[in-house]
């Protein structure tokens, strides 16, 4: 038996590094029964011990508990959700200052679901270059909306050396997620900071300004200045699981004082009487566009 961690799922294959060797494995049918509640019984991150086949490739036996893992709703129609990746030291939510366009609601959601599932969370606004003056005040906005509340926010572009350098050091000898749109500059930017690499990269769409799915998996990269980075595969939509309406607003960090003076403790902060995040709102201590994600992330739970 081997001890290793998966690095890359290709949906019926997982490889496996256990520091000296990759393995490529499969999953015996039984975890697939096992695990009703999301698509992906292993995701990228997990640790797992394998048995060897006579042909080489491994059996997967037994999967370690998570520390932790970033989710999201199951697309096309399956039930449950999926986990994009486990074991993390942080996650960066990437988007990009423009083509494609900048979704603050993507970020917001993507910040509830690191809350909830104990995720140290940074935001990265990529394609700096592409700014104008509008671009660079709304980039500036946003940095001072996000730090008030504890979040680290970090501007970038593969054409500025010492953007990429801050990346680096956020990223050295950590465990980290890039979770994006497709089009942001994800792969692009693992490029950028590690060249060896050379991952694929796509080109956006002229036609729909959306970028084109470029990476068609989850993958673990090890970076040469120590860490690693998962890339993942382009998010359109982040959709919110297991978190009930009446919880919402504790993975707001900015609500958590204002909810203590809620008149009711189940207090939904959207009509209820006497409501302390409401008032906090009214009093200019919520930015409007964090408590209209809030409402909008309510509405769809």
């Amino acid at each position: 038996m081997q001890k290793g961690r998966v690095i890359q799922s290709t949906g019926s294959w997982y490889h496996v590094d256990t520091g000296d060797e990759i393995i490529e494995s499969r999953l015996p049918g039984r975890f697939r029964l096992d695990e009703k509640e999301v698509t992906n019984p292993i995701a990228v991150g997990d640790y797992v011990e394998v048995s060897m086949n006579d042909d080489s490739t491994g059996s997967i036996e037994t999967i370690g508990d998570r520390e932790n893992y970033i989710t999201r709703q199951a697309t096309h129609g399956k039930r449950g959700e999926q986990i994009l990746v486990s074991n993390l030291d942080q996650a960066c939510v990437v988007q990009s200052i423009k083509k494609p366009k900048l979704k603050e609601g993507f970020i917001d959601r993507f910040l509830v679901t690191c809350e909830a599932y104990e995720v140290r969370a940074t935001i990265v606004l990529n394609k700096m270059d592409l700014a104008k003056s509008g671009g660079l005040k709304k980039a500036e906005e946003l940095k001072q909306l996000y730090e008030d509340i504890g979040y680290t926010f970090i501007t970038t572009s593969i054409e500025n050396e010492e953007s990429l350098e801050g990346l680096k050091q956020l990223l050295k000898e950590k465990t980290s997620a890039f979770i994006g749109p497709s089009g942001v500059g994800k792969t692009s930017l693992v490029n950028a900071i590690d060249p060896e690499y050379n991952l694929k990269v796509g080109d956006i769409s002229d036609f729909s300004n959306k970028g084109k799915h470029t990476t068609t998996f989850a993958q673990l990269i090890p970076l040469s200045f120590g860490g690693y980075i998962a890339d993942t595969p382009g998010i359109r939509e982040f959709g919110l699981v297991n978190i009930e309406p009446w919880e919402l607003s504790l993975f707001f960090p900015e609500m958590l004082e204002p909810r203590k003076n809620c008149k009711f403790n189940n207090c939904t902060h959207n009509h209820e009487p006497k409501c302390g995040v409401a008032e906090a709102f009214e009093n200019g201590e919520i930015a409007a566009s964090r408590y209209q994600s809030y409402l909008n992330m309510l509405d769809s739970l």
